[in-house]
This record gives C-alpha cells, structure tokens and sequence, in this order.
C-alpha cells in the first residue's frame, strides 16, 4: 500500500509589515546607489572634467525582479530555521544570485546547483523564480509537499494564460522567444494540457520565414522537425499542427520583432486558408513586459542624442539586457559588460560579443575627452552596479566619488 502523499503546506504570508521592513533594509543595503539616485532625480545627465554620462530614463530592477528579490529575502528571515532552495537563478544577474547564495539559500538547478529534486523533503522550503518553472517541476516539488514561495512574474503568468486558452482550443502555440530559456520552457509546458495542445518555438524572422513557407505550401516533414528539435511539442506534425495556431512569446523579446511574427505568420495563414477562415485559424496577444518595452523605448530615444559610445550592463544570460545591447549596436559603438570591473582601463575594455558567446577585449575603446557616454542596464541590473560602473569609468580619468556626488548634487 502505496503511503499517503503529503498535506500541501498552509500558506504563510512573507510580505508582513515588520518581515518587508527588514527586508527592505536589507536590499538597500545590498542594491541601493546614492549616485544614480540622484542622476535620476538630475535629469539623467552628469557632466564632470569633460566627461558626460547620460543615462537612460528607464533603465534596471523592474517590479517584478525587485518582488522576487524580496520574497527570496523574506523567505530567508522567516523560513530561518528550514532548509531553503531555488530553481536555478532568481533573475538573470551573476551578483545578485551571489547574494541569494549568501542568504543561505541553494541551487536546484542548472550547471551551478547544489542539490536536486530528489534531495527535497516536506520541510523544505522551494523558490520559484521570476521566470517560473515548467509544470513537471512544479508537480514534483508539490508531491514531495514542500513549501512553496512563488515569486514568478505576473507578466509571465499572463502569457500562460494565454497559451493554455490556445491548448483548451487546440490552437498551436508559436511562442517566439529562445527555446532554452528557463521563462519559455516554462510557458512551452503550458501550452500542452490535457493531453491538448502543441507548441513551436521560433526565435529569429528566418524560423519564422521557414514555417511559413511550410504554411503555404507544406513541404519536407522530416526536415522541418530536425530544424526545431527540441522546440517542439512532442508528437508535433507540422502537416497537423499549424492549421491552427496562436503566437505568443517570451515577455524579454522585442515587441517590434513579435509583432513582426505575428504579422508574418497571419499572412501565411491568410495566404492558405483565405481571409474568412484565417480569422479563426489564427490569433495573437500583445505579451511583452511592460517593463522592458519601457528600456527598450528608453534607449531608443537617448540614441537620438549624440554620444560617442553606449554602456549595457547586466548579466550575459539575461534576454531584456542582450536586446539593449543589439538595438546599441546598430546605432555606435556599444560594449554589453557585467559590471564595471570589465573597464579594465582607459585603453582596454572586457566585453560579451553576442555573436560570439563569449567575452572579448577591445583595444582603444574610450575616446580621448571630452566624452560623452551612454549607459543603461537591464531589468535585472540592480542599481550598485551601475554606481559602481559610473564610479570606475570616471576614475579612469582621475576624477572621486566625492567630486561625484558634488556635481550630481548641484545638477538634482
């Protein structure tokens, strides 16, 4: 006889008044920075012995990441006395999951972690990052009856309301979004419910070309599944499963190039089913984050100003900063970096190259003064490091923190 599954835990409230207090003096101590603070408060602009840095209106820890840091560090002072672990990173963003790690609090998953699911029992305690988790996890940890702190975005949350619609239906998901990434593998397993539904994933506009050339004219079954493998629902027959399909994404994608997917696929559709029917053949919801259309339009209009060459910081891993960094690249020079440590000095600079995958040096990167940088971060970048990059980018040239904090003194 088979012992009875565990009691599912009573839900304890982490956001008390006296628990956030704590927390929040915590966090700032770890993530607050005086300097952009007032940069911010300044009109974006510091100008300091003939070098001037102009910041982004919009620019890192959005809502949602700012939420998840703090329930894992309320989780933290209240669950002191329990064994806590996380699936994988919390955000994207090596110095921050260092201070998760600091809190005590282990890793479940992915290259870096330090248990497993199987090591898990009841009096555990299991956060769910801002990306959410696939619902096979899910399922398990519940199994096992942990405790559960669930810090994942609303964001994300509506777009598997979406695609479970879309599974309900038996309308294919087309999630356009990076097949890998921990939010769409998330997403991807909510779209097949009930034994109902499928999903494709598409990440640039040639996937999205090649699928609906497949639309239009159908083509070489075998040949269409081995271009997706492991983007793809199981059981996926391309001949089946795009008569009828709705687009959806990951929330860090480029709304210009989502929308163009949509667009892309609708016509497809249109071409082969005629316009009567593609409006039930097809459908598609405005998913992206609101925070991370506020960056992108952000640095799209500071690239109108004139500056020698744009900063991005955040972490390598992170989709909201990498779009940053390539809407950078097709105006000036622009070096993605993870924190300032990699301004190794005024003639040499450690930067990721996306095409690449990895980091390089640049040579003669900063230009002699007077100079005007660009810097913005992502929706993971927490406020420290882009003090600590400011600081190290003017002390390349000699200048304090206290002449710093003087000019962005008189400019707030």
């Amino acid at each position: 006889m088979n012992p009875p599954a565990p009691a599912n835990p009573a839900r304890v409230n982490l956001r008390t008044p006296d628990v956030m207090a704590a927390v929040q003096a915590q966090v700032e101590s770890h993530y607050r920075s005086e300097i952009v603070e007032k940069l911010r408060a300044g009109g974006g602009t510091l100008a300091c012995d003939g070098v001037t840095v102009r910041l982004a209106k919009q620019f890192g820890f959005c809502y949602g990441v700012e939420r998840a840091i703090d329930l894992a560090y309320a989780a933290a002072k209240v669950f002191a006395d329990r064994r806590l672990f996380i699936l994988g990173e919390i955000i994207h963003n090596p110095e921050v999951n260092e201070q998760i790690a600091a809190l005590g609090i282990r890793n479940l998953l992915g290259r870096e972690n330090e248990a497993t699911l199987r090591d898990l029992h009841a009096q555990d305690v299991v956060i769910v990052p801002a990306f959410g988790t696939d619902v096979d996890t899910l399922a398990r940890i519940k199994e096992v009856g942990c405790q559960i702190v669930d810090t994942t975005c609303g964001d994300v949350m509506s777009v598997w309301k979406r695609v479970r619609q879309n599974a309900s239906d038996d309308v294919t998901s087309i999630i356009h979004g990076k097949a890998s990434h921990e939010e769409t593998k998330a997403t991807a397993s909510r779209a097949v419910v009930g034994g109902k539904g499928h999903y494709l994933v598409v990440l640039t506009l040639a996937d999205t070309d090649y699928v609906c050339d497949f639309i239009r004219r159908g083509g070489d079954k075998a040949a269409f599944l081995e271009k997706f493998r492991g983007a793809h629902s199981e059981g996926f027959d391309p001949d089946l499963h795009l008569r009828r399909v709705g687009v959806a994404n990951q929330t860090t994608m480029m709304r210009g190039e989502t929308e163009e997917v949509q667009r892309r696929v609708e016509a497809a559709i249109r071409d082969r089913d005629g316009l009567e029917s593609a409006r039930q053949n097809f459908r598609f919801f405005d998913t992206i984050c609101g925070a991370t259309q506020e960056r992108q339009d952000a640095l799209k209009d500071m690239l109108e100003s004139r500056m020698h060459l744009l900063l991005v910081i955040g972490g390598y891993n992170s989709s909201n900063t990498s779009h940053l960094a390539e809407m950078g690249e097709a105006k000036l020079p622009t070096y993605f970096i993870r924190n300032a440590g990699r301004l190794e000095s005024r003639q040499r600079i450690v930067h990721f190259d996306q095409h690449a995958k990895r980091e390089i040096t640049t040579e003669n990167w900063l230009p002699e003064r007077p100079v005007t940088v660009g810097l913005t971060a992502g929706a993971s970048c927490p406020n420290n490091l882009i003090e600590e990059t400011i600081l190290r980018l003017y002390a390349l040239h000699g200048v304090t923190p206290e002449q710093l904090l003087d000019s962005t003194a008189t400019r707030g």
